[in-house]
């Protein structure tokens, strides 16, 4: 990593706060796994958990939690999990890049190449994508622990400050 871009990197915020949103019809807060990977994630790298909800896959009750942690100034990202596969229940993907205001192909391009290398073609089931509802950025995982883990460690813990300071100037 060259000089310029460690310091841009350092000017980030160290302390985030964040939504977690875990989109399934089976899990509850005993049994979400993913959404607990999301937030001890997010502890350990020092930011706040401001609201966390599990909903079922309906796109009203996926947009009212991003209405409410739109509402919340204390959140600047939100993080989802689950929803994002190929089945006919699976419609976060589609609910919320509907609300993007810009994209983020970059998170599930990444994603899917670092999938690959852990499980192979069948990567290519997952529908993970990101991008920013105005000065928040929103981040869609699948609902795999092990998916959840490898893009807490691989990708949104090291880039999530530097996103943030991004998507808020």
């Amino acid at each position: 990593m060259s000089e310029a871009v460690k310091e841009h990197k350092n000017a980030a915020r160290s302390s985030i706060g964040v939504g977690v949103l875990t989109v399934s019809d089976t899990r509850t807060y005993e049994t979400d796994t993913s959404g607990e990977t999301i937030v001890q994630f997010m502890n350990e790298a020092g930011h706040e958990i401001h609201l966390r909800r599990i909903v079922p896959d309906e796109p009203v009750e996926i947009l009212k939690f991003l209405d409410d942690t739109l509402a919340d100034r204390r959140i600047s990202a939100v993080l989802v999990t689950g929803g994002t596969g190929i089945s006919p229940r699976d419609r976060t993907a589609e609910t919320l890049e509907g609300r993007f205001t810009r994209p983020i192909p970059g998170f599930g391009e990444l994603f899917r190449w670092l999938s690959y290398q852990e499980i192979g073609p069948a990567c290519i089931l997952s529908r993970a994508t990101g991008g920013m509802v105005g000065q928040s950025v929103v981040l869609l995982m699948p609902g795999s622990r092990a998916a959840v883990r490898l893009a807490m460690e691989k990708i949104i813990v090291p880039e999530l400050p530097h996103l943030v300071r991004e998507a808020t100037k």
